[in-house]
């Protein structure tokens, strides 16, 4: 029996929607996904019954229509270039497995105002031993319905998002993290550990991580040490002195503030998106509505760690600093705009929780502690986006005897590890 070649998206395309008595209409590739391992294409498909119909037209969100009415989906398909035992491949591979468990665990369990595209189809349903199992060996795909129909506007690739964007970006990431808080498991037993430490517990049998990141994100030091030891050892860059080399109780600021950013079961650690900026996001025509998508590092976090990369990266400068017309100074306090906007995701996170569940000061130590670490990766890794700004409030932030006291307080007793 000849399988179906990973280069065809819409042979597995038609094979998935016929599962839900669906024809397929076209299939146009999007794009490539990063390093060749797979694509992202537009599909058309069909439906042949009245159950299909309904089914879909509720996952789209739109009034019931008859049979033979076509919606628009969208194929994710994975099909790596060659199996591999480094680290980056490892992760790429458990990334994928990740967000095909989250579009279809824990999608369903978001609160409407969440806006995620619904799951149609996933290989994770594929029956054991059945032909379409056999056929589709090696990949994974996932079928979803597209956003761009109700979110017709792109967040755009390194781009800054406006004014409107923006708010409407903190609007979902506050409703994303304050609907988790209601998901998470009793145990973090079931959670998938970093990419080595994980492939080495499966190759000893010990057992499979079936749940999302333990630590979402790809940038946490744990898996960054190359990156790290590179600018460990770069005598001439500043934040090679200020992150690795300024040490207290034997670690350094950069170690210390990556053990208190650790999940360690603390009632405000949500589900964090993992990778926020403006090119995986959508917007409504009004720009007031967001939806996310791209979940391949949703996994335990502080929600400010969110939006460390979204202000850096995404949100305008002249809505963090006073006065965009002069230079950035060497060290920058929080300015007004900057708290605005933490005041405004803050309001809405903590809506319906008591009064002293996670108050301000907390979580500006949360913020301030999530800066630098942002800052850790993009010195070790290359700086874009509000680079000025990011440098200059991790200075001021790292040059606060009250804030290192603060972090070196509350990771007494806890143990980084790094596999």
């Amino acid at each position: 029996m000849s399988h179906t070649l990973p280069n065809d998206p819409a042979q597995v395309a038609k094979i998935m929607l016929s599962w839900h008595d669906l024809d397929l209409i076209s299939c146009t590739t999007l794009q490539t996904l990063w390093a060749g391992y797979g694509q992202i294409c537009a599909i058309t498909a069909r439906t042949t019954t009245a159950a299909s119909s309904n089914h879909l037209s509720k996952l789209c969100g739109v009034e019931p229509r008859a049979a033979g009415s076509t919606y628009n989906l969208i194929l994710k398909l994975i099909s790596p270039p060659q199996a591999s035992a480094d680290e980056g491949h490892l992760r790429k591979m458990l990334s994928y497995e990740i967000e095909q468990r989250f579009y279809s665990d824990v999608v369903p369990l978001l609160d409407e105002e969440v806006h995620v595209a619904k799951c149609l189809a996933s290989t994770r349903d594929l029956v054991s031993g059945s032909k379409d199992e056999e056929q589709l060996a090696g990949i994974t795909a996932t079928i979803m319905v597209d956003l761009r129909d109700t979110f017709p506007v792109m967040g755009g690739k390194r781009s800054t998002l406006s004014s409107v964007q923006v708010h409407g970006a903190l609007n979902w990431l506050a409703g994303f993290h304050r609907c988790s808080w209601g998901l998470l498991p009793d145990s973090m037993d079931g959670y998938v550990l970093p990419p080595l430490q994980e492939h080495k517990r499966r190759e000893c049998g010990d057992g499979v991580g079936e749940g999302l990141w333990l630590n979402g994100g790809y940038t946490y030091l744990a898996t960054r040490m190359k990156e790290y030891a590179t600018l460990a050892q770069d005598g001439e860059d500043e934040w090679s002195f200020y992150l690795c080399h300024d040490s207290r109780n034997g670690s350094s600021l950069a170690e210390a503030v990556a053990l208190f950013l650790t999940p360690c079961g603390r009632a405000v650690e949500s589900y964090i998106h993992g990778d926020v900026k403006s090119e995986n996001l959508f917007t409504s025509k009004k720009e007031d509505e967001v939806a996310f998508f791209d979940f391949q590092y949703v996994g335990l976090g502080l929600g400010v760690c969110d939006l460390a990369k979204l202000f850096t990266c995404s949100v305008p400068l002249e809505m963090l600093v006073d006065d965009v017309a002069n230079e950035v100074p060497e060290r920058l306090d929080m300015c007004k705009g900057e708290k605005k906007l933490l005041k405004h995701y803050h309001e809405k996170l903590v809506r319906g929780q008591k009064s002293d569940f996670y108050e301000w000061k907390a979580f500006l130590r949360h913020w301030e502690t999530a800066l630098v670490d942002w800052c850790r990766f993009q010195a070790s890794w290359g700086f874009w986006g509000n680079t000025e700004w990011l440098e200059a409030r991790v200075k001021a932030i790292i040059h606060n005897k009250t804030w290192r006291d603060w972090l070196y307080e509350n990771i007494e007793g806890r143990e980084l590890v790094i596999v």
